[in-house]
């Protein structure tokens, strides 16, 4: 399972947009609200030397907050840094409005609930559809909870 995350990844990497980059240093003036309706966000977390990664996800919004389900390397930097940034996107992660910085964690076990039935509310159908192609290659992830910084 970890080889077709990985080679999904790798796809999802080459597909990028170039204007993804953007993220990390537009002016941070997005709303969580500028997310309702959209589908697809890109997220930007750093790496050990400080260069920002943006990766386009699938998300939800609850409670203020942003939740996506991600696995790979993005989690080993959240742990270690855990400001992000994220905007509103395309598949392909370029920009559609403007982003937010804010503070990503990983939810524990008892937490993933809430997160998956938002992420849920966002796509429905396509969603369950998802999961059900990918079977266990989506329960190897982790989920996130994204609060928008004050």
């Amino acid at each position: 399972m970890e080889r077709l995350a990985a080679l999904q990844n790798r796809f999802l990497d080459w597909a990028r947009s170039p204007k993804a980059d953007t993220v990390a240093t537009a002016a941070p003036t997005g709303r969580i609200e500028d997310f309702r309706g959209r589908k697809y966000c890109v997220l930007v977390t750093y790496k050990k030397n400080g260069d920002p990664v943006p990766s386009p996800l699938w998300f939800g919004v609850g409670n203020g907050k942003l939740y996506a389900h991600t696995v790979g390397v993005k989690v080993k930097r959240i742990e270690r840094n855990p400001e992000v940034r994220f905007a509103p996107s395309t598949f392909r992660g370029s920009p559609t409005g403007a982003p937010i910085v804010g503070t990503a964690r990983i939810l524990s076990s008892g937490a993933e609930g809430d997160a998956e039935r938002w992420i849920q509310a966002n796509y429905g159908l396509q969603r369950r559809v998802y999961n059900r192609m990918l079977g266990d290659l989506d329960t190897a992830g982790v989920y996130l909870e994204i609060t928008p910084a004050p």
